[in-house]
């Protein structure tokens, strides 16, 4: 199997105004660029600054591409439940022109049920919702009449074949890959409360099984696992963050109805599925997740540690230079190196024939 690429995914959580909170996480992505990271990944969340800092990815992203050049942008995830697709697909198409084509647009059905309220929606609706919205966002971005003889414009290229779905279940992994859209896997997962010690493979595993099952013949698989990393130079520092983040995200759980067991920190740490720590101590508790070795693309973020934002950019230029060289991860800048190599190669070859 091709080594997995690797992905920045943010919430835009850092303990800062919106506007700073925007400016950060641009920052971020720049320095994920130039540490070879192929990819970024927003999530949208709307009217609590808590939960995450953005609802309008796209516009983000088009101000975040205007600042980077090979980097690819993605949306992990809109809640189509509470948009309208037409505009979605207007936005996304707007959006990927002026990136050059580096965007992909990631999917989901939401979404913290309080807000659907304010966009006229009913939660009890969004798996039907979802799907009615899915249908008319892949017929505008595939260049269908979409009422009254009205096609998308401008139109949106190959767009519709960089579209990823995001689920917890096997149906949603079997509803992804029937379209021959990407997966994205979350970083954690909630759990029974007879299967509270199951491992991430254990929940995530059977998505993927639906997923490939359901794949159309000759499609190839594109399976993002996000997972939580914060690599630091000091794993005091790293627990230090973690005490705290940790155990916000573990009230969150809770009130949200999910069990999340123990109260202490190593407890935490396995509960919310989190790989941190000093590079060498990363590397292994990520080469134990079963569940990445399916993945054609590791997406690391540092939620729910939640550091600051100078170690968040230290994270990232730790885990490309020493983190995913030990698992054998694809950095941009490997696979430019590979590519050079061959070319290289090619052109010696070439002058020794005409030699």
């Amino acid at each position: 199997m091709t080594a997995p690429t690797l992905a920045f995914f943010t919430r835009l959580l850092d303990d800062a105004s919106a506007g700073e909170r925007y400016a950060l996480a641009a920052e971020q992505i720049s320095h994920a660029e130039q540490h070879g990271i192929g990819r970024a990944w927003v999530a949208q969340h709307h009217f609590r600054a808590a939960e995450g800092g953005l609802p309008s990815p796209l516009v983000f992203l088009a101000h975040v591409a205007a600042r980077t050049s090979r980097i690819r942008l993605g949306t992990g995830v809109i809640t189509l439940t509470l948009e309208d697709p037409v505009r979605v697909a207007e936005d996304a198409v707007v959006t990927d022109l002026l990136a050059g084509g580096r965007l992909d647009l990631g999917l989901g059905s939401g979404g913290t049920p309080t807000s659907f309220v304010p966009f006229g929606e009913d939660v009890r609706d969004k798996a039907e919702t979802y799907d009615r919205k899915l249908r008319v966002l892949l017929s505008a971005l595939g260049g269908r009449d979409i009422g009254a003889d009205n096609t998308l414009y401008p139109d949106a290229g190959d767009l519709g074949d960089r579209i990823w779905q995001a689920t917890f279940s096997a149906a949603g992994g079997r509803r992804a890959g029937s379209h021959g859209h990407g997966l994205l896997l979350s970083r954690t997962q909630p759990r029974a409360t007879d299967a509270l010690q199951a491992p991430l493979s254990a929940l995530q595993d059977p998505i993927i099984d639906a997923y490939l099952d359901a794949l159309p013949t000759g499609v190839p698989p594109r399976i993002t696992a996000s997972r939580t990393v914060f690599v630091a130079d000091d794993r005091a520092d790293a627990l230090r963050f973690a005490q705290v983040g940790l155990r916000r995200a573990a009230e969150g759980f809770r009130r949200q109805g999910q069990t999340i067991q123990g109260d202490d920190l190593d407890d935490l740490i396995i509960a919310l599925d989190t790989h941190l720590g000093a590079p060498e101590k990363v590397a292994e508790s990520l080469a134990a997740d079963a569940t990445l070795s399916r993945a054609t693309e590791i997406a690391f973020q540092v939620h729910s540690v939640d550091a600051p934002h100078e170690y968040v950019l230290r994270s990232i230029e730790l885990f490309a230079q020493e983190v995913a060289p030990v698992l054998g991860y694809a950095t941009g800048s490997s696979l430019t190196d590979t590519l050079t190599d061959s070319l290289t190669d090619s052109l010696t070859d070439s002058l020794r024939e005409n030699a």
